[in-house]
């Protein structure tokens, strides 16, 4: 396995029967780990260009795959052929796992005594398969316990324990996995019982003892050593035997010699066939890596240019907040100049009545003591939208439309000037109006004369009310 990193190499024997888990992370570097159905990390691997066989070989070395656990939805095809080959279930999560649930499983996993880690070396691929791994284990755990418990009631061994957690993964209930186990068991036991008992008997058979202890009469044959016929007879026979022997062994020689020579053709031929096949294997390989190695450009290339379409679009953002700025910064640079203008002053521009609009334009015009607004919109403000105007310390406010009542008697208490823009004269400027000195001081003292008016006459009316109040008062008995 070329550029691998194996974390344990357990005695691979005997492990055929052997439940896990395999945890894999797919891709040009896969990563696999592997857990028994203990919860116990038994290999942790990462590989670099490898082919599926010898992950499959690497797999295979360690048991029976149960589950192939992976960390992200949906379940990658590399998975799904994988689990086929294995003939395995695919556990997966709902949605894909995020790298730090990820390490935090990891973690947990191989917290260790006095809250100190395992010292384990693992990179990010094998990080992700041994988190899937561990969540499918987990899934799984009180399944696991479930089975623990019924099986060691039925006096089952830890194998076979194992065996009953690999069927009811497999679907099978636990009563009915505990129940085939055991009956496995049992007619392996009497399979051995019955074994154990012909080979007894062979033995005593052999020894020249029946079943009853009696010994068994042997019969011996006696020759004639007086009839020389007989012998003679016997001795032509044996001649002729011995001659066939001789001929049908030069013939089973012969035979012998032509299947070795044949054996030695097709020996080369194989090692032929086996140079071609590895050659064709590496064409296969290399295809396979070209392949690859396309999609991830393509992949690459794809992901390049969306981050060249977001950059392209932040670089707009930028561009029309530059022109918003440099127009802004226009309008200050030709205001400034004016504010020091004896005939004229400039009104700096409220869109909207709201706390909003007020905060909007305070960024955009600076407004500061003394200076001119002009509301465009007046609607939904009120007293505290008008309180917010106040604190700014305003000359003067001009209004395009009606201003609701609560917000102009908070004017008029703060003697901030509330003038209609029918009653002046402006003159439209890029972004902001200017109005003639003169005639705006003009409009101010005429709404201060009307709202000293108004007091004056609200406070006469007041007097006259105390008055006619004091005077019913009097007229009582």
């Amino acid at each position: 396995m070329k550029g691998s990193d194996l974390f344990l190499k357990p005695d691979r024997t005997n492990n055929s029967h052997r439940g896990i888990i395999v945890g894999f992370d797919p891709g040009l570097t896969v990563g696999i780990a592997i857990l028994d159905l203990n919860g116990n990390l038994i290999s942790l691997v990462s590989c670099k260009e490898i082919r599926r066989s010898e992950i499959i070989s690497h797999i295979i070395a360690y048991g029976k795959t149960v589950l192939v656990a992976t960390d992200v939805y949906p379940i990658p095809k590399t998975v799904k052929k994988l689990a086929t080959t294995l003939n395995s279930k695919i556990w997966s999560p709902y949605k894909c796992m995020s790298i730090e649930s990820k390490t935090d499983i990891v973690d947990s996993y191989l917290q260790y005594e006095n809250n100190k880690l395992l010292e384990i070396r693992q990179n990010a691929h094998e990080r992700d398969a041994l988190a899937a791994a561990v969540k499918t284990y987990r899934d799984f755990f009180n399944k696991f316990q479930q089975i623990t418990k019924r099986a060691e009631k039925a006096e089952l061994d830890d194998s076979a324990i194992e065996s009953v957690k690999m069927l009811v993964i497999n679907g099978v209930s636990i009563s009915n996995a505990i129940k085939q186990i055991s009956e496995e068991i049992n007619k392996e036991n009497t399979i051995l019982k019955d074994s154990d008992n012909n080979l007894d008997n062979l033995n005593v058979s052999e020894s020249g003892i029946n079943p009853n202890g009696a010994e068994i009469n042997r019969i011996e044959s006696t020759t004639d050593d007086s009839d020389d016929t007989q012998d003679i007879s016997r001795t032509d026979y044996e001649d002729v035997v011995i001659s066939k022997l001789k001929h049908k062994l030069k013939s089973q020689k012969r035979y012998i010699d032509n299947l070795t020579r044949k054996n030695i053709l097709l020996e080369k031929d194989n090692r032929y066939y086996k140079t071609e096949i590895s050659k064709l294997q590496s064409k296969v390989d290399k295809l396979h890596y070209n392949y690859t190695k396309k999609i991830l450009q393509k992949k690459e290339v794809s992901s390049k240019i969306a981050i060249i379409k977001r950059i392209q679009e932040k670089y707009n953002e930028e561009k029309s907040r530059r022109i918003q700025l440099e127009e802004e910064l226009r309008s200050l640079t030709e205001i400034k100049p004016l504010k020091i203008s004896e005939n004229n002053l400039p009104v700096k521009i409220i869109e909207f009545f709201t706390k909003e609009g007020i905060r909007e334009a305070c960024d955009k015009w600076e407004i500061r003591m003394d200076d001119i607004v002009l509301l465009k919109n007046s609607e939904g403000g009120g007293s505290q939208t008008a309180s917010m105007i106040i604190n700014l310390g305003v000359k003067a406010v001009i209004t395009m439309d009606k201003i609701s009542d609560p917000a102009e008697n908070i004017f008029e208490e703060n003697m901030v000037p509330l003038i209609h823009a029918n009653s002046v004269k402006m003159t439209s400027m890029t972004e902001f109006y200017l109005v003639n000195s003169k005639d705006f001081k003009l409009e101010i003292e005429r709404w201060k004369e009307y709202v000293n008016n108004q007091k004056e006459q609200e406070n006469n009316k007041n007097l006259l009310k105390l008055v006619d109040e004091y005077r019913a008062q009097r007229r009582r008995p």
